[in-house]
């Protein structure tokens, strides 16, 4: 496989769902969180974990393992919001994503980034912006903008109007 054509470095926060290491440009992040109580809403998805409260405003919470089909986020000191900007048809939606632990801001080059792998018709791999090397581990790359579709983001703004 080439690697995919990015054209310079780019910087990616990451993180851990379960035992796995996710990536997301840091250009798509606005902050990271301590968990806080988060407020539930009915009749919502089961990844739609509720809204906190961030300096006044409503912001809802995915639970990214829930989303890729893993068991829920179990709360430890290491769990945190990830606080992201994710935009589809041109709207941008501020929303919170669970995720087991933070680990580090690192540089990748287009050559370390493998892309996404096909997997079959089946499943959804869309998401995946590529899979990178870092330290002898990989790590998914996610496109946050495809990671959503309109109807989970329909669903995040219907709680943020609560």
């Amino acid at each position: 496989m080439s690697s995919i054509s990015l054209p310079q470095t780019t910087r990616y926060l990451t993180f851990k769902l379960a035992d796995e290491l996710y990536a997301v440009d840091v250009a798509n992040i606005r902050e990271i969180l301590d968990v806080t109580a988060i407020t539930k809403v009915p009749m919502t998805p089961a990844f739609m974990q509720g809204v906190i409260n961030l300096r006044g405003s409503v912001v809802p919470v995915i639970d990214l393992r829930l989303k890729f089909g893993i068991s829920p986020t179990e709360c430890t000191m290491n769990t945190c919001i990830i606080v992201m900007e994710v935009t589809v048809h041109g709207e941008t939606v501020i929303l919170g994503a669970l995720a087991d632990s933070v680990q580090e801001v690192l540089e990748l080059e287009p050559e370390q980034i493998e892309p996404a792998p096909r997997i079959g018709t089946k499943i959804e791999s869309g998401f995946i912006r590529g899979v990178g090397r870092h330290n002898n581990d990989f790590l998914m790359i996610l496109a946050v903008n495809e990671l959503f579709s309109f109807d989970d983001l329909a669903g995040a703004a219907v709680q943020a109007a609560v």
